[in-house]
């Protein structure tokens, strides 16, 4: 049995479950914030992402000339967690590799995961160590979707900085080198539902660090900051009431790109004993 890890500060309750270490159920005053997690449209909620984001060319990578599978978005969020700490308002989720893990992913770790509540918002902090003798590969993502139950097309997401966005072209879950313009020179992007008939936008190169998702009738708003992130993915299904906002710290494959794990675009590398940190935080 899955068991459940309940945070709540007075203001903000979260329900996390050890598999996969995600956010089953987040709720503001009493109020869902967080999509219901409904199987018939999508049965995610806040899935975590690693060691890599979104799909690999062919569901496989190379490294040292051997070949290795591996899902979209990674094993991280199909494994149960231990809670190694935990507090009324914060715990910490570790994963280690195991030998299923090794035979998709040849190298030893430690991920941990933590979600502290501060007053209305919620910070979610990523720390991957390496615990091999050679240096690692790695990627890590947050894929939390926000509830919009007015249907998406009544939000904006706003940037902190007037922006050019070009979303870089998904074809049958990898990147393509061609790019649209979604937004120019503005700071505000309303969505539509036709931005993700094909799939998700993938944006780089961002000048701001900060985002919020925000309904333009009644004004009710999320924000997120995502700090050092290089990837901002904003992702639903057509017609379904929730959006991703999604902070990725590497891209999908590209289709021009090998397969050498070690020349992937955005891989984090990490040296033997060493870790890798980063974090974004959720504001309502």
């Amino acid at each position: 049995m899955i068991s459940l890890v309940t945070l709540s500060n007075g203001i903000i309750k979260a329900e996390i479950i050890e598999k996969g270490a995600e956010i089953r159920r987040l709720t503001v005053n009493g109020e869902d914030r967080f999509w219901s997690g409904d199987p018939e449209i999508w049965g995610g909620v806040a899935p975590v992402l690693f060691p890599n984001c979104g799909g690999m060319k062919d569901d496989k990578y190379t490294f040292n000339g051997k070949e290795y599978n591996i899902i979209k978005h990674g094993f991280a969020k199909n494994m149960v967690f231990e809670v190694e700490s935990q507090s009324s308002n914060s715990a910490v989720f570790l994963l280690k590799d195991t030998e299923e893990t090794l035979k998709s992913y040849p190298w030893h770790f430690e991920f941990r995961i933590k979600y502290t509540l501060v007053a209305a918002s919620v910070k979610v902090e990523y720390d991957i160590k390496n615990t091999s003798d050679t240096p690692m590969y790695a990627a890590v993502g947050g894929h939390e979707a926000y509830s919009c139950p007015e249907g998406v097309e009544d939000y904006d997401i706003i940037f902190e900085k007037k922006e050019t966005l070009r979303s870089i072209q998904v074809e049958n879950g990898i990147l393509s080198r061609n790019t649209e313009t979604v937004l120019f020179e503005s700071n505000t992007l309303p969505l539509y539902n036709k931005y993700f008939e094909i799939d998700a936008l993938v944006l780089t190169d961002l000048k701001s660090r900060f985002v919020t998702l925000r309904n333009r009738k009644n004004g009710k708003s999320v924000s997120v900051s995502f700090g050092d992130f290089d990837y901002l993915l904003i992702w639903t299904i057509p017609e379904a009431p929730y959006v991703c906002i999604e902070p990725w710290t590497a891209p999908p494959s590209y289709q021009d790109e090998g397969y050498d794990i070690t020349k992937k675009e955005g891989t984090t590398k990490i040296e033997p004993s060493e870790s890798f940190k980063t974090k974004h935080i959720i504001y309502f």
